[in-house]
């Protein structure tokens, strides 16, 4: 046991040896190096196979941000302007003026009111519950595959994690070759888990400022899809009369 623990205990002090070494020699050769020289050095250092697998966790989880980004502002509706042009249509030209505003706006406001006003007819309560029930809906659009990006989010430490486990377990199976505890056999192993966890914890804090920010402009439109259904509904309240 106490030989097991000494092992152990030299090689925490080799592996931090280890790594002071391998970033010193990195920061001299790469001196001269452009970044995207030394970004794909280090990929192919901490190995191809294992990264590809934690690039195309960040190019998926980039494509579903960027695609639900271009959804949502293009979702954006100045729900106060289309409020003033249903309640002018409705005093004006009735049910069906106000549904031909709604069809040339564009924006999940913009549908739910329409659907609320195909249902006047049926009286105000329909109308209101055709507007909480496509809410749902919309709802579900504007949430459309965001939990794809947690789930790269949490996956994306984890792979970097287990590069880590590799990594360590090829020091230790170099060690046991070489029968030497020193540097130079245990950096190989060392430097491949130091680069996966990088990379791993890099793509997450990408992808988590990208998901914070759909969630934000979520909560925003939802809120702004609420305030204006309550709105339409005292609109037509006011216009049966």
């Amino acid at each position: 046991m106490k030989k097991v623990l000494n092992v152990l205990s030299v090689t925490g002090f080799m592996f931090f040896g280890a790594v002071q070494s391998t970033f010193a020699q990195e920061a001299a050769a790469t001196e001269s190096q452009t970044f995207h020289q030394i970004l794909k050095q280090n990929f192919i250092d901490g190995g191809p196979g294992f990264m590809g697998i934690v690039l195309v966790a960040l190019i998926l989880g980039l494509a579903i941000a960027i695609e639900r980004i271009i959804y949502l502002n293009m979702a954006t509706t100045n729900t106060k302007k289309l409020l003033a042009s249903v309640d002018d249509a409705l005093s004006s030209g009735g049910v069906e003026a106000a549904k031909e505003v709604c069809r040339n706006t564009k924006g999940p406001v913009a549908s739910i009111f329409y659907q609320g006003l195909d249902r006047v007819d049926e009286g105000v309560e329909e109308a209101e519950k055709a507007v909480v029930s496509y809410g749902g809906v919309q709802m579900g659009q504007l949430e459309k595959n965001v939990s794809w990006i947690s789930l790269f989010i949490a996956l994306a430490p984890m792979l970097g994690f287990m590069g880590t486990v590799i990594g360590m377990i090829g020091a230790f199976n170099d060690i046991a070759v070489a029968n030497d505890i020193s540097p130079a056999v245990v950096a190989g192993g060392i430097k491949v888990a130091l680069l996966t966890t990088v990379f791993g914890l890099i793509v997450a804090i990408i992808l988590q400022i990208f998901y914070n920010y759909i969630v934000a402009k979520i909560d925003s439109i939802v809120n702004n899809m609420e305030d204006a259904s309550i709105s339409l509904v005292d609109l037509l309240v006011k216009y049966k009369k």
